[in-house]
């Protein structure tokens, strides 16, 4: 019981962390977020260059694209510009793995400590904004390592055994990771959580790497339910955002059967399975968005005979 209430005090202080960098960013930028992607965004590689930019900066694919349904809502953006930065959006969110992968946890507590100090210490607005995300990277991160302690028990756990032994079929993994990514609505988290079990020798690499495809899918839930009663473009710009990632999951689990992808993300980083896991992520999200970007009015397409013009 207290390595399931120290799991979840850890998990609560990665998306309150999450959270704080990305209300600092908004906060701070504001109006001018707004301008950059309204005026950025006019050109396919511009918008994903954005995208990519600013979710690496929040650390958060599904704070980025909550952001882009309220733009769409609010007609102050078109849903062609919103597609294409929500690509670079879910390009961007894998900068966290690899931060985790880097051991940039590390330093969690002096990025927590001189937030706090800009946050307390300083009156001016944009220093306490500027706080706010610090101490919010720093929160993020220390939130991972209590994670990391509390599943340390579960080496031992039968019933935890016998579950990745049933996710040995990929379609069982990408299946969990969606389902566990949509029921804590981050992507990040999830990545986070996998690495450190696949750490400790609990998840082998081919397992986490379906497992990995389903959190792509499963981070859309965020978007869906903040869509839910927004416009039509806006329920548009989240079945995309669905399409872009289940077709992505296809093309992957198919051309493991035929390619030795998983091979050579192995051997780009043979000594450490959370790099391994980290570079699959990032290959993933870029494969996916380069495969979509050249033929995206065809899915925008789909997205319109799903959700129809009235």
């Amino acid at each position: 019981m207290k390595e399931i209430l120290g799991v979840l005090g850890g998990l609560a202080l990665f998306l309150y962390g999450m959270k704080m960098m990305s209300e600092g960013l908004e906060s701070a930028a504001g109006s001018r977020l707004e301008s950059i992607l309204e005026t950025m965004t006019n050109h396919k590689l511009k918008a994903v260059l954005v995208g990519t930019i600013i979710t690496c900066i929040i650390q958060s694919s599904s704070a980025m694209s909550v952001m882009l349904i309220g733009f769409v809502n609010a007609k102050v953006m078109k849903l062609e510009n919103a597609i294409w930065v929500i690509m670079g959006a879910n390009i961007g969110t894998t900068i966290t793995g690899q931060m985790m992968a880097l051991n940039i946890g590390a330093l969690a507590p002096v990025f927590a400590i001189i937030g706090v100090i800009l946050i307390v210490f300083f009156n001016r607005l944009l220093f306490q904004q500027i706080g706010m995300i610090i101490a919010g990277f720093g929160i993020l991160f220390m939130g991972l390592e209590i994670m990391s302690i509390c599943l340390s028990p579960l080496q031992d756990a039968s019933f935890f055994i016998q579950l990745m032994s049933s996710l040995k079929h990929p379609i069982y993994a990408v299946l969990f990771g969606t389902l566990f990514t949509a029921i804590i609505q981050s992507s990040s988290a999830s990545l986070g959580i996998l690495q450190i079990l696949s750490m400790q020798g609990l998840i082998p690499f081919e397992v986490g790497a379906c497992m990995i495809y389903g959190f792509n899918i499963g981070t859309c839930m965020t978007a869906y339910l903040a869509s839910l009663t927004g416009c039509d473009n806006a329920k548009r710009l989240t079945c995309f955002h669905i399409l872009l990632n289940v077709a992505g999951a296809i093309v992957f689990v198919i051309m493991s059967y035929f390619l030795p992808i998983l091979k050579w993300i192995q051997l780009l980083s043979p000594q450490s399975i959370m790099l391994q896991l980290a570079n699959l992520h990032t290959v993933f999200n870029v494969i996916s968005t380069l495969i979509v970007l050249p033929i995206d009015r065809y899915f925008i397409r789909i997205v319109y005979k799903c959700i129809p013009e009235k």
